[in-house]
């Protein structure tokens, strides 16, 4: 094993778009072990839309990264080393280990994961944070009712994507909302919705009221902008609106709603959240998870760059609407 460590650092604060600029790779001995603690090789590295804003040092959810901080991520990876009880090397752990090669944990919030019963990559995806995000938002928000409409948006994306199967499993009509025919596509041929609306061809309203011709009963959000316009206005009375991102703005201001007063006239439930502040329901979303996946019920694709040095480019990338699926990168 290598006496070093590779790390991304936050070099400094975007001003609005993220660029390579932002980042610095920088290089570390690893530290000593001590009693109690483990060593871990990051394997998978997740890209995720929330790092934008990690990345501001404006008011959030979150307390933002500060300048020289390893860059925040998920990961999936191997022990290598452990003066740990309760971890062997060779095992497998999914943890908030960040943009570099090697970490070290004391086992607070690393959950072994076993690949036996899926990818390791899935637990990053599908069976991990985005599929409990679309699990939450679903279930606890949207509360769907077998052929009632639900709309997603993102619908390719890793979050997106699960919305829809799940809501397919609800016994619902789902319509997606995603960039280029080739995504639609993918949305309807492979995960099975119903419909998907190519927001780039121009004429997204016309086409969105085309595929919701009993208007939308559920919507799930991970756009903003004109998306989130165009479906407020397909929205019936007492919908529910799950607000999951509104990546639309992350590297800028946010347009305003053109109508905001269809959230009273239809008497709409609005909720935006955030899904590691309901950690409660994680154990039953995840155990619901990983067997659609077993059972091969729940479909997915993955985009995955290579080497720790392609990672800026992979979230700048998927800022830009460039990935298809769920966002990796492979370090190991």
């Amino acid at each position: 094993m290598t006496e070093h460590n590779r790390r991304i650092v936050l070099a400094s604060r975007p001003q609005g778009a993220v660029s390579s600029d932002n980042f610095r790779l920088e290089e570390a001995p690893l530290a000593d072990l001590e009693r109690g603690q483990f060593r871990v090789r990051n394997l998978y590295l997740s890209i995720d839309p929330y790092m934008r804003g990690r990345m501001n040092e404006t008011k959030s959810y979150a307390t933002p990264l500060a300048l020289g901080d390893v860059m925040i991520g998920g990961t999936v990876s191997e022990v290598v080393e452990s003066m740990h009880d309760g971890f062997a090397v060779g095992d497998k752990v999914l943890g908030m280990f960040g943009w570099q090669d090697y970490a070290i944990s004391d086992g607070a919030e690393v959950r072994k994961v076993d690949d036996a019963l899926v990818p390791l990559t899935a637990y990053l995806g599908v069976a991990g944070m985005p599929g409990v995000t679309a699990w939450y938002g679903l279930n606890k928000i949207i509360a769907p009712k077998a052929g009632q409409t639900v709309v997603v948006s993102a619908a390719s994306g890793a979050v997106g994507s699960v919305v829809g199967q799940l809501a397919k499993l609800a016994g619902c009509r789902a319509v997606g909302i995603a960039g280029g025919s080739e995504k639609c596509r993918y949305v309807v041929d492979e995960l099975g919705f119903d419909a998907c609306v190519d927001y780039k061809a121009g004429n997204l309203y016309r086409d969105l009221k085309a595929a919701t011709p009993d208007g939308v009963d559920g919507y799930f959000e991970n756009v903003g902008g004109e998306v989130l316009d165009a479906t407020l206005a397909r929205m019936n009375p007492f919908g529910r609106i799950a607000l999951c991102g509104m990546i639309a703005g992350y590297d800028g201001q946010p347009a305003p709603l053109k109508q905001p007063s269809i959230l009273l006239t239809m008497r709409l439930l609005v909720q935006g959240f955030i899904v590691t502040e309901h950690l409660d329901v994680w154990p039953e979303a995840l155990a619901t998870l990983v067997k659609l996946v077993a059972q091969q019920k729940l479909r997915y694709r993955e985009s995955i760059a290579q080497g720790l040095e392609s990672a800026p480019g992979a979230l700048m990338g998927l800022l830009q609407g460039k990935n298809f699926g769920k966002q990796l990168v492979k370090l190991a």
